[in-house]
C-alpha cells in the first residue's frame, strides 16, 4: 500500500497523574503527530480529561478507572482486554511504575514502551535507560520517548498549547458572578506537593492590594483545598478579590486562565496550564528548580532566589524559615509584571 494511504497509526498513552506533568505530555504528543499520521488515545485519570479535551493532538481520553497507588489487578486485566480489540500499533507509558505498564501488556499492545523504571522487564518491550543528566527536564523525557532509541530530541521543542473552550468562557462570568470591567490577573496561591512551595499568603495579599490600586481585579483558582488560603487572601478586598477555589471544575479554570490578563503561581500544575496558553506569568520557585519543571512559555518569568539550601525538593522547609519564598517581596513580583507589559 503506498505510504498516502497506509492507516494512521494507533497509540496509546498511558498519562501521568499530575496536572503539569500532563500539560507537558502535549510537547510528546505534538512530536508523535510531527513524525507520521497517527490517532493518539490517552489512558489518565478521570480529572484530567478536559486538559486532555484541549489538545488537538488527543483523539480520546480513556479513564483511568484504578485509583492512583492502587493495584485492583482485576480491573486492570478487564480494561486490558477492552484495549486490547483496538488494534493499537504502540504503547507509549509515562509513569515509571509497575502497575502502569500493565494494561498495555493485558492489552497485548505490540511495542510497549517505557524507561525501566520498577521490575517491569515483561511488561515493557522497547525498554529505555533515562539518563537524568541527557534529559534533566521532565518534558525532554517524555519527548524521548516518541523518538527512537538514542535519537535527538527536536530542537528546540515543541512547546504545550492549550486551546481555550470559547463556548464555556462566554457562560463562565454569568455563571460565577464575575464582572469584566476590570482586567483580571490570575493567582494561584496553592501547591498540592506542601508548603514549601508556597508563597507567602501575606505577600500574595500584599500584591492584590496593589494590583486592584492599580485598576486591576484578582481570580483566585484553585481547588476546595485552597479555599481557605484565598480568604485570606481576598480579606477586606473581596469586592475585587474573588476567591474561586473550589468553585470551578478544571476545565473552566483552564478556560478562565485564558481570559485573564496575566497569572501570578507557585510551582503547580496550574502554573504549567498558563504556560500552554501562553499567558504573561510569574512563576515562583521555592524548594523546587525551574530546572526540571519550568514553565514552557517565553512570556512566563520565573523567580528563584536559590539560595544556599534551595532546592531541596521537601513538602515542608527542613530549616523552618522557608527564606527561599519568604525573601521574595511582592514588590519584586510587582516589577516583573511590569517588565512584562501587563501592569504598565
Amino acid at each position: 500500500m503506498p505510504e498516502a494511504q497506509q492507516a494512521p497509526r494507533r497509540i496509546l498513552i498511558v498519562g501521568p497523574s499530575w496536572v503539569g506533568d500532563m500539560v507537558m505530555a502535549q510537547s510528546l504528543f505534538k512530536v508523535l503527530k510531527a513524525a507520521g499520521p497517527c490517532e493518539i488515545d490517552v489512558l489518565a485519570p478521570e480529572w484530567s480529561l478536559p486538559i486532555l479535551a484541549r489538545m488537538p493532538e488527543v483523539s480520546r481520553g480513556v479513564v483511568m478507572p484504578v485509583g492512583h497507588g492502587k493495584l485492583e489487578l482485576g480491573v486492570r486485566w478487564k480494561l486490558g482486554q477492552s484495549l486490547g480489540t483496538v488494534g493499537y500499533d504502540q504503547a507509549i507509558v509515562l509513569p515509571n511504575s509497575l502497575k502502569s505498564a500493565m494494561i498495555p501488556a493485558f492489552a497485548g499492545i505490540p511495542q510497549r514502551t517505557g524507561f525501566r523504571g520498577e521490575m517491569r522487564y515483561f511488561l515493557i518491550n522497547d525498554m529505555r535507560m533515562l539518563s537524568k543528566r541527557r534529559l534533566p527536564m521532565t518534558v525532554q523525557r517524555f519527548v524521548a520517548l516518541g523518538k527512537g532509541i538514542n535519537q535527538p530530541l527536536p530542537d528546540p521543542l515543541p512547546w504545550p498549547r492549550l486551546v481555550a473552550d470559547a463556548a464555556n468562557q462566554r457562560t463562565l462570568p454569568d455563571k460565577l458572578g464575575l464582572s469584566m470591567e476590570r482586567p483580571a490577573i490570575a493567582f494561584m496561591p496553592g501547591a498540592e506537593y506542601g508548603p514549601a512551595k508556597q508563597w507567602p499568603l501575606p505577600h500574595f495579599a500584599s500584591l492584590a492590594a496593589e494590583l486592584v490600586e492599580r485598576g486591576f481585579q484578582v481570580w483566585i483558582l484553585g481547588s476546595g483545598k485552597d479555599q481557605e488560603a484565598a480568604d485570606i487572601i481576598a480579606s477586606d478586598q473581596e469586592a475585587h478579590v474573588i476567591n474561586l477555589c473550589g468553585r470551578t471544575e478544571l476545565g473552566d479554570a483552564v478556560d478562565l486562565l485564558a481570559l485573564s490578563r496575566a497569572a501570578v503561581t507557585n510551582d503547580s500544575g496550574l502554573m504549567h496550564v498558563a504556560a500552554a496558553l501562553d499567558l504573561p506569568q510569574i512563576a515562583i520557585f521555592g524548594s523546587s528548580t525551574p530546572q526540571h519543571t519550568p514553565p514552557l512559555s517565553d512570556r512566563a518569568h520565573v523567580i528563584y532566589l536559590g539560595i544556599e539550601c534551595s532546592p531541596c525538593f521537601k513538602r515542608t522547609c527542613p530549616l523552618g524559615h522557608t527564606r527561599c519564598l519568604t525573601e521574595i517581596a511582592p514588590q519584586r513580583v510587582l516589577a516583573a509584571l511590569d517588565q512584562l507589559g501587563v501592569t504598565t
